[in-house]
């Protein structure tokens, strides 16, 4: 058996097979994703930044003039995390033809960067209006980034920040709904991963401010970006 495995590509004599999967890997992410949106929600007036569908109806909020929402903090997240996309798209085009773990370690280096940068402005400089802009910008475009290259990796049923389609998938293919239930574990999961990330998120926002979510955020997707593989 093990000298199966020592000739099978997708073990560990293929580069791009060395690391951790990319299904554990975009769960993670997703945890990241229900961290970042609970800071930008609940400690930078009721924006996400992860999730653009959020925002989008958000907008719709400040612009009627609900209390507690800011368009101009919306448009600032919708515009940084366009600006990040197109970045990742470029950043697709450049490294999706070569090595995929490759491309998929430097993106979440980047992310992880931007990150650290928020979480020590964060500290630095807490409840001023420049590290609100700062952090939603900056957020954003890293959401925005990484957004771009899940899109391009096409791994089913993970999107890292949005769970509409996830949801529909899990019902509407389940035993319940007529299907098989194939994907249901993977689509649960990231259900779960989203639901823990926001509740840490939020707890830790509620008692601890924004910076230490932040950081945390930084680490783990810097774990992420130093133990990735290539391979589904």
């Amino acid at each position: 058996m093990s000298e199966q495995s020592s000739t099978d590509p997708k073990t560990a004599d293929d580069p791009e097979a060395r690391g951790l999967r990319l299904v554990p890997v975009l769960l993670g992410l997703t945890v990241v994703s229900g961290l970042i949106d609970a800071v930008s929600y609940l400690g930078l007036e009721h924006v996400f930044t992860a999730n653009m569908t959020g925002n989008v109806v958000v907008l719709g909020f400040a612009a009627a003039g609900a209390p507690g929402f800011s368009v101009a903090h919306t448009l600032t997240s919708l515009g940084s995390f366009v600006v990040g996309a197109a970045t990742g798209g470029r950043g697709a085009v450049r490294l999706g033809g070569g090595s995929r773990r490759t491309w998929v370690r430097l993106t979440l280096a980047a992310e992880a960067v931007l990150l650290g940068i928020t979480a020590v402005v964060a500290f630095a400089a807490p409840g001023a209006t420049a590290t609100a802009y700062t952090l939603i910008a900056v957020t954003a475009f890293a959401m925005g980034l990484r957004n771009a290259t899940v899109r391009k990796l096409g791994v089913p049923d993970l999107t890292t920040t949005v769970l509409t389609m996830t949801l529909t998938g899990l019902a509407a293919d389940s035993r319940a709904g007529g299907g098989h239930g194939i994907r249901s574990p993977r689509r649960t999961a990231s259900v779960i991963a989203m639901v823990a990330g926001a509740t840490l998120g939020a707890w830790l926002v509620l008692h601890h401010g924004l910076g230490i979510p932040l950081a945390i955020s930084a680490g783990l997707v810097a774990v992420l970006a130093v133990t990735a593989s290539g391979r589904e």
